[in-house]
């Protein structure tokens, strides 16, 4: 806090000093002193209260200042805004607290990245005032590795010894670099080439006929005797010539 930095906090929580009235002129040097002492923290408690006054009120919307300009105090001021506003104290609770709880470690970020992340989340939860102990944090931690350390995971908790949160995550520092060195590399199939030998393959004669009349009669149209790649027919068939398969080559059959 600001107040804290500048050490005027304890005008928000204390009253002014009381003056001491001084007595009769023979009164002994160290009460004059201890007087003199008095003075000066009056005058010091004054200008840190006006300070601390100016702040609070400085970063209040117009309603707020309007409501609060009258009082004089900075104690005041502030115990009117924590009767108000403090039960805010009591969610922000609830929300690091929740925070903490829902986080879960996931695959393919830096486990000691992650391994942060939960350390603060820690000491949100400690700012608040609740207390966490070291073996305690560590068994937790344990519970949101991601799915790929679930082996090292249960490593660690057949381990007799309790282990506190530093010292597991002095283990996590020397897992995670064997880890990556050990991770195979992933090779991804190249479809392409695949593809591509799909489509410089010649199809077959079957399968480029299929279906497609006018091609078949161009086809036969201009194709010469030596270069008809069927068996040729015995000499039966070719002396009586009729409808031949352009398939099989048998007469009497038809493909279509």
């Amino acid at each position: 806090m600001f107040f804290e930095q500048i050490e005027i906090d304890y005008v928000l929580f204390n009253d002014p000093p009381d003056s001491l009235a001084m007595g009769s002129l023979e009164e002994t040097p160290p009460i004059a002193a201890l007087v003199k002492k008095n003075e000066d923290d009056i005058v010091k408690y004054e200008k840190d209260n006006k300070t601390a006054r100016y702040h609070i009120l400085n970063h209040m919307v117009d309603n707020m200042f309007d409501l609060f300009i009258i009082h004089k105090s900075a104690k005041i001021i502030w115990e009117a805004l924590e009767k108000k506003y403090g039960v805010d104290d009591a969610g922000k609770k609830k929300y690091v607290v929740g925070k903490w709880l829902a986080f879960k470690m996931v695959d393919g970020k830096p486990i000691m990245d992650q391994g942060h992340v939960f350390e603060n989340l820690c000491g949100d939860v400690i700012n608040e005032g609740m207390k966490l102990d070291e073996i305690f944090l560590a068994n937790v931690m344990l519970e949101k590795f991601p799915p790929s350390w679930s082996e090292y995971r249960n490593h660690l908790k057949h381990k007799k010894r309790e282990m506190p949160l530093q010292e597991l995550i002095s283990h996590m520092r020397a897992e995670e670099p064997s880890r990556l060195k050990d991770k195979p590399d992933r090779v991804t199939p190249n479809s392409s080439t695949n593809a591509n030998l799909v489509e410089t393959g010649a199809p077959s004669n079957f399968n480029w006929f299929k279906g497609n009349a006018k091609m078949k009669h161009q086809y036969w149209k201009s194709k010469k005797p030596n270069q008809n790649k069927f068996p040729k027919l015995d000499a039966k068939i070719q002396k009586h010539p009729g409808v031949v398969c352009y398939v099989c080559r048998k007469p009497g059959h038809k493909a279509y």
